[in-house]
C-alpha cells in the first residue's frame, strides 16, 4: 500500500516514491519562478531527480540520446532549480527555475508557442535573436 502524506508531516523525499512509466521516467514542466510561463516539458528517471536535486542545475533524460541532458550545458540556457514540487499522484513533477536565456531548442523562450484557435494552428511567439 502506498504511504499517504501528511502536507504538515515533514517526509525525507526519495525519488523511488515517484510513480514512473514503463520507461523509468516521470514527466517534469519546467516553470519560470518568476513570471509563472511555463518553458517546457521533459522527461526525468529517478537518477536525473536525484542529480536535479543535488547540484541545483536541471537534469533530464533524453529518450533520443539514452543520456542525461544537463539543461543548458551546451547551449548555456541554464535550468537552475528554484524549487522541485510533486504532484497529487507523485507521477508528474513541476520544477521552478530561474531560466537563462531562451528554454526551447527552437531559439524561443518557451516550447509552448503554437496555439490553436478555433481549429487553427497561430504561432505566438517567435524565435529570441
Amino acid at each position: 500500500m502506498q504511504k499517504v502524506f501528511n502536507m504538515h508531516d515533514l517526509v525525507k523525499f526519495s525519488p523511488e516514491t515517484l510513480k514512473y512509466n514503463e520507461a523509468g521516467l516521470v514527466p517534469c514542466i519546467a516553470q519560470d519562478v518568476e513570471s509563472g510561463e511555463i518553458l517546457m516539458m521533459a522527461w526525468m528517471n529517478a537518477e536525473s531527480v536525484a542529480k536535479t536535486l543535488e547540484t541545483g542545475r536541471v537534469t533530464y533524460w533524453s529518450r533520443s540520446r539514452q543520456s542525461f541532458w544537463i539543461k543548458g550545458e551546451s547551449s548555456g540556457h541554464v535550468q537552475e532549480l528554484v524549487e522541485l514540487r510533486v504532484d497529487c499522484d507523485r507521477d508528474a513533477l513541476l520544477a521552478m527555475v530561474r531560466q537563462t536565456g531562451p528554454a526551447c531548442h527552437t531559439n524561443r523562450r518557451s516550447c509552448f508557442y503554437t496555439a490553436i484557435r478555433d481549429g487553427e494552428e497561430h504561432e505566438i511567439m517567435t524565435p529570441i535573436s
